[in-house]
């Protein structure tokens, strides 16, 4: 939103009489002024003489030396001088790649609004059960200014790195090039470098980047001691990565390809998503959310050398809902008919989001790491015969706390020597450990995702952008 334009000076000047029109304080004409009424006329017959005309007779008027302008004459000097300013100078923009923080671009502190859309009529048989109060407190929550505010900034941050990215990545970038060049222009547009004690809890990375290629459906970052992976130009790119602000995380993907082979497995799943986002809702069952992306995905098809195949929903993932510093909640939504009779509820924020495949449309655990998340559970201190699983949990509670981190992250923070700590860890089910997902060899798939916010009166899809 703009800044307010200031108030407009001339309705002032309207009640400033112009001194030309005085007589001096001995009773006769300041001198000269009998030069510009007598002396050629060029004053006509005084009728229809407008403020201005008087102003430029009050500035030809000649002075006694010892009498000095009226303060009328100074003001109006000073006012048409800062009419003079350029009120219309361009606002800053966007570099790129991505790099001004929005508090520079945003000076109000108010961040755009996202997608709103109206709730459907209710459904009969979908009534509210849900108890008054925490209704209340829950929509409370949506509807403060300061949350809101900080929401929509982490969804502008992402929407400005996400649009440079789909514009700039190209094959035969690495997969660590591509997961920096997110993450740098993520920390760079918050004005938080992260590298400070608790600066990660304060905004940052709501997750790892995620860069899945072709048959990896999910949950692909690169990580130190892996062989680094070149992007070809047959790939189908899932890239999935979150803002966070105080805790609160804007979750939104996308799929890039450079093969038009592929583009009716993208029109499927960000179809079925937009189908998932459309039926969603305060007192809607999740079991007709999972059905409607489940038929809209499934009428596509898509030919790949010659041969047509069905696109596929995954059924073994699906969208969530996201609680403070937790990009995992406890709803899902999945992308196949079920029979969960869940209710969404009002204050409550959702990462829709749909997964669609060539392959089985079933994902296994892949060969390494994406990531790992503390319990939200856990304990604050732990015991450990391992001095550095001790240490290491100091520091994960001090910059993730609950949330998802890679071995990247903790290199970037200077930490050394954790991998021993890291495993005890997990042993010990404090924290998580996340695989890659992959469906069968010489499949492909795709992913779109919005994060949506359940408002009282609409719903906000707070990460949509004119891009997807």
């Amino acid at each position: 939103m703009g800044s307010k334009t200031p108030e407009n000076e001339r309705h002032k000047n309207r009640d400033n009489p112009s001194s030309s029109a005085k007589r001096n304080a001995a009773g006769g004409e300041p001198r000269g002024v009998h030069l510009s009424r007598d002396g050629d006329g060029s004053l006509g017959d005084g009728e229809g003489d407008s403020d201005d005309d008087e102003d430029n007779h009050a500035c030809t008027a000649t002075l006694p030396l010892t009498q000095r302008p009226t303060s009328a004459n100074n003001s109006k000097k000073k006012r048409k001088k800062r009419k003079k300013r350029n009120i219309n100078a361009s606002p800053l923009k966007q570099t790129s790649p991505p790099r001004i923080p929005l508090s520079e671009l945003f000076p109000s502190g108010q961040y755009p609004i996202g997608e709103v859309q109206e709730y459907s009529p209710t459904v009969i048989n979908t009534a509210r059960t849900t108890a008054g109060e925490i209704r209340y407190q829950a929509r409370s929550q949506l509807e403060d200014d300061g949350f809101l505010d900080d929401y929509r900034k982490g969804a502008e941050v992402h929407r400005h790195v996400r649009q440079w990215t789909q514009k700039n990545v190209r094959p035969g970038q690495s997969l660590s090039e591509i997961a920096l060049s997110i993450e740098d222009g993520v920390r760079a547009l918050l004005g938080n470098d992260g590298l400070e004690p608790g600066a990660c809890l304060i905004s940052g990375l709501g997750f790892p980047t995620g860069l899945a290629l072709n048959n990896c459906v999910a949950h692909y970052t690169p990580n130190p001691g892996q062989r680094d992976i070149v992007l070809q130009a047959s790939d189908v790119m899932k890239v999935d990565f979150g803002v966070h602000i105080n805790g609160w995380i804007v979750d939104s993907a996308f799929t890039i390809t450079f093969d038009p082979t592929y583009d009716n497995l993208l029109s499927a799943v960000k179809d079925a998503t937009n189908t998932g986002i459309k039926n969603a809702g305060i007192d809607v069952r999740i079991s007709d959310v999972s059905a409607a992306i489940q038929e809209t995905m499934e009428s596509y098809e898509v030919e790949i050398n010659g041969k047509t195949v069905p696109v596929k929903p995954v059924r073994n993932l699906s969208g969530h809902d996201i609680k403070h510093y937790r990009i995992h909640g406890d709803k899902s939504i999945p992308f196949i008919k079920n029979n969960d009779q869940t209710k969404m509820e009002e204050g409550e924020i959702f990462a829709i989001e749909t997964f669609g495949s060539t392959g089985r449309g079933y994902v296994t655990d892949g060969p390494g790491v994406y990531g790992y998340g503390k319990d939200p559970y856990a304990p604050k201190k732990i015991t450990s015969s391992l001095a550095s699983a001790r240490s290491l949990y100091q520091k994960i509670n001090e910059n993730f706390g609950t949330i998802v981190f890679c071995r990247r992250y903790l290199e970037r923070l200077g930490v050394q020597h954790y991998l021993a700590g890291l495993n005890n860890l997990v042993s010990q089910g404090v924290v998580e450990k996340y695989a890659p997902l992959m469906d069968v060899a010489g499949s492909y798939s795709a992913q779109f995702e919005h994060t949506i916010l359940l408002r009282e009166f609409n719903k906000e899809i707070i990460s949509r952008g004119d891009d997807y």
